[in-house]
C-alpha cells in the first residue's frame, strides 16, 4: 500500500483514491501507536469531523481503531469546528485528537488532522514519529466495530458545545455582543461554523443573516471553502445588498477566518492579523509575544516595536507556530492563511473566537471595519498592501523549480533593491521597509505559492510578476 506522508497540517488526499477507509485506519493505527509510545493512550482521544462527504463514517472508522487499541474515545455528536475539537482535548484531559477534515481543500478531498494533549498541532518530529508507526498494510490494524465499542464504553458520543460556549464567555462578553445592535452577515462556507454565530450572537439586538449554511459537501458557488477571493465574492456582494455592518467568514472547518467590511471590501488576512494584534494590544491592553510565520505581515513587526513586545518568526504551518506559541506564552500567533491563536484559548487557530474579537473591536471603538483599517495604518504610519498567486504544477517539476530559485538572487526586483534573502521556508526576498516577496511550495497540494506585501499599492502586481519570472513560471 502507498506510503502516507503528513503535510503542513496533517494528511490530505482525494476521496476514494488515496483517501480510503483502509488508509484512514492505517493512519489511525499509527496515531494509536504514537499515543501508546508516549504514555498518552490512557487519557483517551477526541475524534471530530467536518461536513465533507462521508466524514462521519471516516471518523467512526478512526474511532474503531482507537477502540481496537484499547484507547477510549470522545466522538463528537455531530460535525464539529476544529477549535472545539482542540478545546475538548483540554476540557476532557485527553491525550490528543483526530479530526477528519480537509479544511479549505476542494470538495474532492478529505483529511486527517492530529492534535497533541495541549490541543495544538503536533510538531514535525512528532508527525515523523506517527508516520513511522503507520503499518504498511491493513492487516496490522487493530479495530473494534463501532457498535461493540460503544457498548463497552470505549466510544462515547459527546456534545462538546456547552463547555466551549462557557469558555468563550470567559474570553469575551457574549451578552454585550448580543446587544451590539449590529447587522451581521455570516458566511460559514458550507462548513462547520454553520449556525454558530446566530447561536452566539442572536436573541439580542443584532440582525444576523447566514449564507452557504446548508449541508452540501459540493460547496456550490466556490472552488473550495477557503476564506479568500474569489470564494468570498458572493458574500461580499451580499454584504452590500443587505447593508450589513460587517461580514464574518469562516473556512470549512472553522479554524480560519475572513472579514468583509461595510462596503463589501475584503480585509485581507494579513490586515486581519494585524488588526487582531492591535485590538489585543491597544483596546484590551494586553502584552505578550507575537508569533508569526515567514509568510505573514511586517505590520506585526512594527506593532511589536510600538508596544514593546517580542516577535518570533517560524516556518509556514501551525505545526511550527503552535510549539513556539506554547514555548513563549504568546499573546497571539498566526499565519497568512487566516488562522490565528489567542492566549487564554488553546494553541489552535480559532475562526469563531477571532471573529468575535473583531466584532468586539468594532463595539469597543465605535468604528466600522474600514475605519479600523485606517486607524491601524495611522498607528503604523503607512499603509500595507498584500496579494498572493497560486500556481498548480506537476510535483515532479519541484526539484527543477527549486534548483532555479536556489541559483538566482537578483539585486533588484520590480525596481526595489533587494536587502536580504531568507530560505527558512521557501525563498523570501526582502526589500527593507518597502516590503517582501515569498516563493514557496505548498505542503498539502501540488501548488507553488507566490506572496508579496509592499507599502506601495502600484508595486503589488509587478512584484508578483517578478516572482513568477524568478520561478520560471511567467
Amino acid at each position: 500500500m502507498a506510503k502516507i506522508r503528513f503535510g503542513t497540517d496533517g494528511w490530505r488526499a482525494r476521496i476514494a483514491e488515496e483517501y480510503t477507509f483502509d488508509n484512514v485506519r492505517r493512519v489511525a493505527q499509527g496515531f494509536a501507536e504514537y499515543l501508546k509510545q508516549n504514555g498518552l493512550a490512557d487519557r483517551g482521544v477526541v475524534v471530530g469531523y467536518d461536513r465533507r462527504f462521508a466524514s462521519n463514517d471516516f471518523a467512526a472508522a478512526a474511532a474503531e481503531v482507537m477502540a481496537g487499541n484499547g484507547i477510549g474515545v470522545w466522538l463528537t455528536h455531530r460535525y464539529c469546528p476544529t477549535p472545539i475539537v482542540s478545546y475538548t482535548i483540554k476540557e476532557r484531559g485527553a491525550g490528543g485528537a483526530i479530526n477528519i477534515t480537509a479544511s479549505h481543500n476542494p470538495p474532492t478531498d478529505n483529511g486527517f488532522k492530529v492534535r497533541d494533549a495541549d490541543g495544538a498541532a503536533i510538531a514535525p518530529e512528532g508527525l515523523a514519529e506517527i508516520e513511522s508507526h503507520i503499518p504498511e498494510t491493513g492487516e496490522d490494524v487493530n479495530y473494534m466495530a463501532i457498535d461493540q465499542a460503544e457498548q463497552k464504553g470505549l466510544v462515547r458520543r459527546w456534545d462538546p458545545d456547552p463547555a466551549y460556549i462557557a469558555h468563550l464567555g470567559e474570553l469575551v462578553d457574549l451578552d454585550q455582543l448580543r446587544h451590539a445592535g449590529r447587522k451581521i452577515l455570516v458566511d460559514p462556507m458550507w462548513g462547520n461554523a454553520a449556525g454558530w454565530f446566530p447561536r452566539l450572537l442572536g436573541n439580542g439586538t443584532n440582525t444576523i443573516w447566514e449564507m452557504h449554511a446548508d449541508h452540501n459537501p459540493l460547496f456550490p458557488g466556490m472552488t473550495r471553502p477557503e476564506p479568500i477571493e474569489p470564494n468570498i465574492d458572493p458574500a461580499l456582494a451580499r454584504t452590500v445588498e443587505l447593508g450589513a455592518d460587517v461580514c464574518l467568514i469562516c473556512d470549512g472547518d472553522a479554524d480560519r477566518m475572513g472579514i468583509g467590511d461595510e462596503h463589501g471590501v475584503y480585509i485581507d488576512q494579513l490586515r486581519a492579523y494585524a488588526l487582531l494584534a492591535y485590538y489585543l494590544l491597544e483596546v484590551r491592553g494586553e502584552r505578550g509575544p507575537i508569533v508569526k510565520t515567514i509568510s505573514t505581515t511586517s505590520m506585526l513587526n512594527r506593532l511589536a516595536e510600538i508596544y514593546g513586545v517580542e516577535i518570533y518568526e517560524t516556518g509556514v504551518g501551525f505545526k511550527y507556530v503552535a510549539p513556539k506559541f506554547v514555548e513563549v506564552d504568546a499573546l497571539i500567533g498566526g499565519e497568512e492563511s487566516g488562522g490565528y491563536a489567542f492566549r487564554g484559548n488553546v494553541p489552535e487557530r480559532d475562526g469563531i473566537l477571532g471573529n468575535l474579537y473583531f466584532l468586539d473591536f468594532m463595539l469597543k471603538t465605535g468604528k466600522s471595519p474600514s475605519q479600523l483599517v485606517q486607524a491601524l495604518f495611522d498607528k503604523l504610519g503607512q499603509a500595507y498592501y498584500y496579494d498572493r498567486i497560486d500556481v498548480r504544477f506537476p510535483s515532479e517539476k519541484r526539484p527543477q523549480v527549486r534548483a532555479r530559485l536556489e541559483g538566482e538572487c537578483p539585486e533588484t526586483l520590480a525596481g526595489l533593491a533587494l536587502t536580504g534573502r531568507d530560505t527558512t521556508d521557501g525563498f523570501k526576498y526582502e526589500f527593507g521597509d518597502k516590503g517582501w516577496l515569498l516563493i514557496r511550495f505548498s505542503g498539502t497540494e501540488p501548488i507553488i505559492r507566490i506572496y508579496c506585501e509592499v507599502t506601495d499599492r502600484k508595486l503589488v502586481k509587478p512584484v508578483l510578476q517578478g516572482g513568477l519570472a524568478l520561478a520560471g513560471l511567467d
